[in-house]
């Protein structure tokens, strides 16, 4: 039977940690020869320092309480009525085209050709088109100024945007945000996700005749 340690020793083993963090001693073993935990070896035993761990966990806590307190970004404030697109029909190239042209009249669009460049590179590494009709291009660029985003409904499904479901893609959301801007990137795809998931939203907002409508329908004000 081995002796434990003070409780509030300054050198602390694997399993004291483990305890005073409420996870397994494999999990903190783990972290320690990642080198996401700070620590040492003595001889062929991983050892800590109380002080440095306690600081460890007021970051990671800290990051934790930063990340769930940025606020969202509504649809409704990235998108008005005047960036929503009626198309009657188009190919894919012709639909993002006119998104991107849309997007780069905007004050939070900086290079409209690194904007450009970036929403195909990320085509090529696979469609946005995430199915139930609906095509969802983005990107984060360190000269987007703030998140926005533009959007087309097109009457005759695009015939060559491919989409997980091999759907027809008749609903089109272009965002970009800024490179320091990923939580509220983020949110917005989830936010997107979660409205066009109902089949009567799509429905509606396929059918909308101008753009104040379809704003409506996608922040559920209507």
């Amino acid at each position: 039977m081995t002796e434990s340690a003070p409780q509030n020793a300054e050198i602390m083993t694997i399993d004291e940690v483990a305890a005073y963090l409420r996870v397994s001693s494999k999990t903190v073993y783990e972290w320690a020869q990642k080198g996401e935990i700070p620590c040492g070896k003595i001889g062929n035993s991983w050892r800590f320092q109380r002080a440095e761990i306690q600081r460890w966990v007021n970051r990671r806590l800290g990051a934790e309480r930063k990340r769930l307190s940025t606020p969202g970004v509504a649809l409704g404030e990235v998108l008005p009525p005047g960036r929503v697109l009626i198309l009657e029909s188009a190919r894919k190239r012709q639909v993002l085209d006119a998104l991107i042209e849309c997007l780069s009249s905007t004050p939070e669009i900086g290079d409209r050709g690194e904007l450009a460049e970036a929403i195909y590179q990320r085509e090529t590494l696979m469609s946005t088109g995430i199915g139930l009709g609906v095509a969802v291009p983005h990107c984060r660029l360190s000269s987007v100024r703030a998140p926005v985003m533009a959007a087309a409904v097109v009457r005759t499904p695009v015939p060559d945007y491919e989409s997980l479901d091999g759907q027809p893609v008749r609903l089109v959301f272009m965002i970009a945000a800024g490179l320091d801007q990923h939580a509220e990137h983020l949110r917005l795809l989830a936010e997107i996700s979660r409205r066009i998931k109902e089949p009567d939203v799509r429905d509606r907002l396929c059918q909308v005749a101008d753009g104040a409508a379809f704003c409506r329908i996608l922040t559920g004000a209507s």
